[in-house]
């Protein structure tokens, strides 16, 4: 039968840049001509940048093989499928953390307890293998956890409840080989948090205060093995006493191990983004990170009316989820550090006399403090390749309310506790140490994370308004709704790419949380107080996917073996898991029946082999 006449191919190309991605694929399954057309990377391309709404200013990633192989990674390899629940808490899961090897993960509840849990399992299901509580050590809830570098101990921090009704932290360090306590430190203020430096030492904090708004911050270096060798070795050193003025103090240390980033994770950095913008004809007179909004105007008009009408369903069963927005059933969470003792000086102390402890406080910072590392800012010579550590910590200058990021590098020589037990000898002069940079938020900081590679710096913020003058340090700018997720590179110690944002939050200033953020090789996801979680495409600054909770979502991880799996936590109890339709179609597969043999080729070539061996022998 002869076949009708065949269209040119680039009127099939102009018919398919007209059709979905998924109708291009039906297609390319009628013909062979069809099929050829299906896979032109010209069409791919289209697609995709009209798919995603990605501006065509912003290559594709540079470790992409083509244009339809990339659509695929965004459409089907994001952890965005719920495959289980975890119900094995009874109170608010606040935070969720990985081992390095990514077989275990913890979590900390209000409940007071902190779980581990097995990733693997034959079934792909993830079950409780531990728990602790920490009610006998007279804590209120457990709150963060860490593993150390070799994921032979997991680091635990809770508000401690001390005598009337004062609240502090305390860090716990658990021998995941028994589960026994090895030590407890004592951590104040119990945002700090704590965090590894090394596989064996762990950075805590202290708070004293010098005056009615002026306090001072010392971070601690503390071994895990405290109970054993204290004895004969020094088990504790100070790493650094950093004065705090209007009411300010040091919270949610980390460390970055930042090395030479030859080959940094994210390969498309601001440099790349500003010159693609200057192919355009687009000039940036200087640096200004621009805010992401998603979605067209005709898609939030879509979306503000579907959430209207999802509101009046749900305000029938949760009548405090809108009108009451800054109200979520969370338990009454400890004040913030400083706070009452600040509030109290103040009901005593005028206001002139505060600005003027502010003003003496600063005259004598300047003159009691040791210069910064210049190495941190200066740019790196062609020599300086070595390994940096650095010391990371939210922190503030105007406002009791965190919202700078402060900058401290840790030397070899600090990274042990042998030597003096108060660390490095200081002059009677110098008595204080500087930050070695700063880098302002110009909002309320309430999460960060780490990239795989140390390199960049995630922030979750809620902004300020813009052109806002803080007059007086306890009452700051109100905080906005929507949450920033800013990125910061740590080699150029600036903000990089456009600010995220998709995410919400409603409590006020001082009742804000952190809310926790993780980091993969491709993806940044995060928790919102929205009753849902979020990823975003590191390369591309879209957001694509939402997952849904009850209540509001505290915590995200991604497991460090496979970014296609994610946790979530929440104030609903639960711990939620995810992974990417690939990986449940994988799981759904039937498997393959093994091939049978076939016995015939094989029967010949024995055959023929000794049929051989039997003509060199002299045998017919």
């Amino acid at each position: 039968m002869e076949c009708g006449p065949v269209l040119p191919d680039s009127l099939v190309l102009e018919i398919f840049l007209h059709l979905s991605h998924d109708a291009v694929l039906r297609a390319g399954l009628a013909c062979r001509q069809w099929l050829a057309v299906s896979r032109d990377e010209f069409l791919w391309r289209e697609l995709f940048y009209s798919y995603y709404r990605i501006p065509r200013s912003v290559p594709r990633h540079p470790a992409a093989v083509s244009w339809c192989r990339e659509f695929k990674r965004l459409f089907d390899c994001i952890p965005c499928v719920e495959v289980q629940t975890l119900r094995e808490h009874s109170d608010q899961v606040l935070h969720l953390a990985f081992s390095h090897r990514g077989h275990r993960f913890s979590s900390c509840s209000k409940d007071c307890t902190v779980k581990l849990w097995d990733t693997e399992r034959p079934d792909g299901n993830i079950s409780l293998v531990h728990s602790s509580s920490m009610r006998q050590f007279n804590w209120g809830y457990t709150q963060f956890s860490q593993f150390n570098a070799d994921d032979s101990l997991l680091l635990v921090s809770g508000v401690y409840l001390g005598p009337h009704h004062s609240s502090s932290g305390e860090i716990a360090v658990i021998s995941l080989e028994n589960y026994t306590l090895l030590s407890r430190v004592r951590n104040k203020p119990y945002d700090v948090f704590g965090c590894w430096l090394n596989e064996t030492h762990l950075i805590s904090g202290n708070l004293h205060w010098i005056g009615n708004m002026t306090s001072c911050s010392v971070l601690w270096l503390n071994k895990a093995f405290q109970d054993v060798e204290s004895e004969n070795v020094n088990v504790v050193k100070r790493l650094f006493k950093i004065q705090n003025i209007n009411a300010s103090t040091i919270r949610t240390v980390m460390v970055a191990h930042c090395r030479r980033h030859d080959n940094p994770d994210l390969l498309l950095d601001y440099e790349a983004q500003s010159l693609a913008r200057r192919q355009k004809g687009q000039q940036q007179t200087q640096h200004q990170p621009l805010l992401f909004d998603l979605g067209s105007e005709d898609e939030e008009e879509e979306e503000a009316a579907a959430v209207a009408a999802g509101d009046r369903e749900e305000d029938k069963c949760h009548p405090e989820a809108k009108a009451n927005a800054l109200s979520y059933p969370r338990l009454p969470q400890p004040p913030t550090p400083g706070l009452e003792q600040v509030m109290h000086s103040r009901t005593n102390v005028g206001a002139m006399e505060l600005q003027i402890e502010t003003h003496v406080a600063k005259v004598m910072g300047r003159a009691h403090t040791k210069p910064p590392d210049c190495s941190l800012i200066e740019p790196p010579g062609p020599e300086d390749g070595e390994d940096k550590t650095y010391l990371l910590f939210t922190t503030g200058s105007l406002t009791y309310s965190p919202h700078q990021i402060g900058i401290k590098r840790i030397k070899p020589d600090q990274m042990t506790t042998s030597g003096p037990v108060l660390g490095e000898e200081r002059s009677s002069d110098e008595f204080f140490d500087s930050l070695d940079h700063v880098i302002d938020i110009h909002g309320h900081i309430i999460g960060m994370g780490l990239s795989p590679d140390h390199r960049y710096l995630y922030v979750n913020s809620r902004a300020w308004p813009a052109g806002c003058v803080i007059s007086d340090p306890m009452s700051p700018p109100p905080i906005a709704e929507e949450i920033d997720l800013h990125v910061i590179d740590l080699k150029s110690l600036r903000e990089e790419r456009r600010s995220l944002r998709a995410h919400r939050a409603f409590t006020p200033n001082d009742e804000c949380f952190f809310i926790f953020l993780d980091v993969s090789r491709d993806f940044v996801a995060s928790g919102a107080e929205d009753k849902h979680g979020y990823i975003w495409d590191r390369h591309y600054n879209i957001c694509l996917a939402r997952l849904a909770h009850d209540d509001v979502v505290n915590s995200v991880a991604f497991s460090p073996a496979d970014q296609e799996l994610l946790l979530s936590a929440s104030d609903d109890s639960t711990i939620k898991v995810w992974r990417s339709p690939r990986m449940v179609r994988l799981a759904q597969a039937p498997a393959r029946p093994p091939r049978p043999r076939n016995l015939l080729p094989s029967w010949l070539s024995r055959s023929k082999i000794s049929t051989a061996a039997g003509s060199v022998n002299g045998k017919p």
